[in-house]
């Protein structure tokens, strides 16, 4: 799919209250280790993993996450989702949002390249509000001011579904300023770089709508 926009950004959007609110809800709720697709199939039922998954998995991605789903986050951050879809002439049909993720990436903590999207829609079930729907629209929210911490910044490559393309990365410092918003295509690739100093929280929130026709 071409694109003419990879991302959208407003910054500075969501006041600082919210935010530490945000923080100090998260925080209050017990974390536990980020996975990714492949290992979080593992652990479904009650499953754990073993040493060596947890070694593989954090090859990939190391950090600790609490799941979220208040309807006054998803107030605040739906009108920044529907003003990025028409603006950057997306216009994805998208119509539910999955639990919002609350993230802490400490120091030596990353998140290495990945989309949020793939091929096969979920299969939840007939009456379940996700089945059939695919990741559509993908957000990134600062929670930190970002004297509060170094490195874990938000990187994107626009190669997408061509690998043999040399890199294409770009650096989002618009996501820097505590209270910003990054909106894209889940499809596109992107990583959180390690953070060298200091603590990083965000809030992601993965919008879902009908597969592509």
């Amino acid at each position: 799919m071409n694109l003419s926009n990879y991302y959208y950004y407003f910054q500075n959007v969501v006041p600082e209250r919210i935010c530490d609110d945000i923080v100090r809800y998260g925080k209050s709720i017990q974390d536990q280790m980020a996975v990714t697709g492949g290992f979080d199939r593992a652990m479904k039922d009650g499953g754990k993993l073993n040493n060596k998954q947890i070694k593989d998995l954090k090859q990939k991605r190391d950090s600790a996450v609490v799941w979220l789903d208040e309807k006054w986050i998803y107030r605040e951050i739906h009108p920044y989702v529907q003003q990025a879809n028409l603006r950057a002439g997306w216009r994805f049909q998208w119509d539910w949002s999955e639990h919002a993720q609350f993230t802490k990436y400490d120091k030596g903590q990353y998140y290495d390249w990945h989309c949020d999207s793939w091929d096969v829609p979920y299969n939840k079930g007939k009456d379940h509000p996700w089945n059939g729907k695919i990741r559509k629209l993908s957000v990134s929210l600062s929670l930190s001011d970002p004297k509060e911490y170094k490195g874990g910044e938000l990187e994107f490559d626009f190669r997408n579904f061509e690998p043999d393309k040399k890199p294409n990365l770009k650096r989002c410092k618009e996501l820097l300023p505590k209270g910003s918003i990054v909106v894209f295509p889940s499809f596109v690739w992107h990583r959180v770089t390690p953070v060298t100093k200091g603590s990083r929280y965000s809030l992601v929130l993965w919008n879902l709508g009908w597969p592509f026709s």
